[in-house]
């Protein structure tokens, strides 16, 4: 497992390092925040479509080749960002980058899902999760004060090193695939309608749903909202660095407590503490206070990808694992690809304020969600 945190950090880095670059680059050659918010939601667009074949892919054939060729065709896009400097290539780097990271990403979560006994997932979950975190604080935060001191295009070739180490790990020292769940019975065609049915699995996909939008949105409108109050990139990396070191925070403490908490009523807290931050952040401008409601924000977010992940791990079918992932992802990435898109249209009509707010109202009807849980018996 430790392992898998390892190469997670390294992929994640260039990941979370590169959809910032993307936003300021494209903003420094002139992109209207349409634009950026088209360029962004581009990162979900094709994995939208192939998520839940490659979760049901890597359920068959295992997850290191996938892994893999996920990290390679990251590498290859941040070095083609960096060769061809220009918007138009940008739409294509920010396809590749995201589709290649989708597969690394149901790859990782497919081992700690399977990796050991089943009342360890949570667990491992909290590990990969902070993992995620610690990627996510280094990746913006190093991101900005590369830009400021070497540019874009330098940028993009340091978190290609990140890539390429990880590549270099799975070459020569491949993953130890664990023990493989049982093939789901009777051999029927698979169905997302069939998963969907299932009130608990149906519960959490909406709760991380909302959740991961009110992330997305969070690190795709911050460096525009600090843009246009006149920041810096290194400080944009700071406030987002913020946002991730709360997340990194509460991660680290949350395999020592998981066994004292119960993953609804965090979610429910979570979505609601969220949309009280997202409300407040837009009427913000002095960088103290910017930086102090990220930290808070990441803090309430920052614990729930682990409970999300061991509840529809616990309730997904026998041998549907990596497909429950991969419909997880699907739904994630149809909100990542529609939703800076639509939020950069209303951001260019409305300003950025509105757009936090109804983020906010979103958050407090999804924690509705849970509220409507029938307690087990």
């Amino acid at each position: 497992m430790y392992q898998v945190v390892a190469l997670t950090i390294l992929l994640h880095l260039a990941f979370a390092g590169s959809r910032v670059t993307l936003s300021l680059f494209a903003l420094h050659l002139g992109a209207s925040t349409m634009t950026v918010g088209l360029l962004i939601s581009l990162l979900a667009a094709l994995p939208l479509l192939f998520s839940v074949g490659w979760g049901r892919a890597i359920d068959r054939i295992g997850v290191r080749k996938p892994m893999l060729a996920g990290a390679c065709v990251v590498l290859a896009a941040v070095l083609l960002a960096a060769a061809v400097p220009n918007l138009a290539m940008l739409f294509v780097v920010s396809t590749a980058v995201g589709s290649g990271f989708m597969a690394v990403h149901i790859c990782v979560s497919q081992m700690a899902g399977l990796l050991g006994a089943p009342h360890e997932r949570t667990r491992n979950f909290s590990l990969l999760a902070l993992a995620f975190s610690t990627s996510g604080f280094l990746g913006p935060m190093l991101a900005g004060f590369a830009i400021d001191a070497f540019g874009h295009r330098i940028t993009f070739l340091l978190l290609g090193l990140s890539a390429a180490a990880a590549i270099a790990w799975l070459w020569l020292r491949p993953l130890p695939e664990p023990p493989a769940a049982p093939r789901a019975s009777g051999g029927e065609r698979r169905r997302i309608a069939d998963l969907l049915r299932i009130p608990e699995l149906r519960r959490a996909f909406i709760a991380s749903t909302v959740l991961s939008m009110a992330w997305d949105l969070f690190t795709f409108v911050t460096p525009i909202h600090g843009t246009r109050l006149g920041l810096s990139a290194s400080v944009i990396g700071l406030i987002l660095g913020c946002f991730g070191g709360a997340i990194f925070l509460v991660r680290l403490v949350l395999p020592v407590v998981v066994h004292r908490l119960r993953e609804w009523p965090m979610l429910i807290g979570a979505m609601i503490a969220t949309g009280v931050a997202m409300a407040v952040f837009p009427l913000l401008s002095s960088v103290p206070l910017l930086m102090l409601t990220a930290f808070l924000i990441g803090l309430a977010i920052g614990g729930t990808q682990p409970m999300i992940m061991a509840v529809l791990y616990n309730a997904a079918p026998e041998g549907r694992g990596g497909e429950v992932v991969g419909v997880r992802t699907f739904l994630l990435n149809l909100t990542q690809a529609g939703m800076p898109l639509l939020f950069g249209i209303a951001g260019s009509a409305l300003g950025m304020a509105p757009v936090f707010w109804v983020m906010a109202a979103v958050l407090f009807a999804g924690s509705a969600c849970g509220t409507g849980r029938r307690a087990p018996k």
